[in-house]
């Protein structure tokens, strides 16, 4: 059951500045709000802009991102204009925290966990000693099943699953009230993914922390760990639904055509030529008019391509289409 609202995001626009001055457009006018109980899935394909949200919510804006317009509110806190050193001292790993995309490069080689543990609670309590943060990083390990060799080794020693694992946990050691995790498994095998799913939905249940961003272009894995489900294309959400609309009755055309793509092992299915979209995404430098799937739907019309489409309900849950 979900309850009070943690962060809410409203017409949020980002971009890419070129070194010839082009804006290539990554993030055009999202909105939507994360409640307490919450995990909402963000699906699309690559290059869609998700990963971009996912940095832009966090408040980091790193060369050439750059902020467009539009309001990010974690609580009561607008992060889109906050001071650099406030976001990093008293948001950043306490209140909201990113599990980066990459856990191979996510850790200094140089430093064994336990180190960059130290580091990382010390800029948020200065007052606690090397021992309290070891002893308590230890605890961590221990409630979620991992070893606590682990805090004593290099990151070249530990395995791809083991690096996500740890990456996961350090990233939530201020218990965060938002993670925004961005493709915790898409560098994994299958079984180390179950894990990290698993570890994740473990420090969700035990209220460590209290919602998740989920970002994946794998849509299975929404499946088991989703309570909502936002379909993301040229960046632009199309649809917003539960778990169960999205995945089992999907309502826009491109939400339907992923459906559609994805292999399921079931008899029968072995040789069947999957489904695919033609076309290509829209160029993100140009302004667009109309619908920015309309040159690659099949319910498309002159109609679409009039003027923006805006999120509207349609069978429970909002879809920005006008023919559905």
């Amino acid at each position: 059951m979900s309850g009070k609202k943690l962060l809410e995001v409203k017409d949020l626009y980002t971009y890419y500045q070129t070194r010839l001055g082009e804006k290539i457009k990554a993030v055009n006018g999202v909105s939507f709000e994360l409640k307490e109980g919450e995990i909402l899935g963000i699906a699309g394909e690559s290059g869609c802009g998700k990963s971009t949200l996912g940095i832009s919510i966090s408040g980091l804006f790193p060369p050439p991102l750059k902020y467009g317009k539009g309001s990010v509110k974690l609580g009561d806190v607008e992060l889109t204009n906050i001071n650099h050193s406030k976001l990093r001292k008293e948001i950043l790993g306490k209140k909201i925290s990113f599990i980066p995309q990459s856990a191979m490069n996510a850790l200094n080689p140089t430093l064994k966990v336990k180190r960059f543990i130290v580091d990382l609670v010390k800029e948020h309590e200065p007052n606690l000693s090397e021992d309290e943060i070891i002893k308590r990083a230890a605890e961590r390990f221990e409630s979620l099943s991992l070893p606590k060799r682990v805090l004593d080794a290099y990151a070249l020693e530990l395995s791809g699953g083991m690096k996500q694992r740890t990456i996961v946990v350090i990233s939530t050691m201020m218990n965060p009230e938002v993670v925004i995790a961005d493709e915790p498994t898409s560098a994994l095998d299958v079984s180390s993914q179950k894990i990290v799913i698993k570890l994740i939905r473990q420090l969700f249940e035990e209220k460590i922390i209290k919602s998740v961003i989920f970002i994946t272009h794998d849509l299975p894995i929404l499946r088991h760990i989703a309570t909502k489900i936002a379909v993301m294309y040229a960046g632009e959400f199309v649809e917003v639904g539960t778990m169960e609309q999205v995945i089992f009755d999907p309502v826009h055309p491109y939400s339907n055509a992923l459906m559609n793509s994805i292999i399921v092992p079931e008899k029968g299915i072995k040789g069947k030529k999957l489904p695919s979209i033609p076309g290509a995404p829209p160029d993100p430098r140009l302004e667009i008019q109309g619908c920015r799937f309309a040159d690659r739907c099949p319910l498309a019309d002159d109609e679409c391509r009039k003027a923006p489409i805006e999120m509207r309900e349609a069978k429970g849950r909002l879809v920005r289409c006008i023919k559905v």
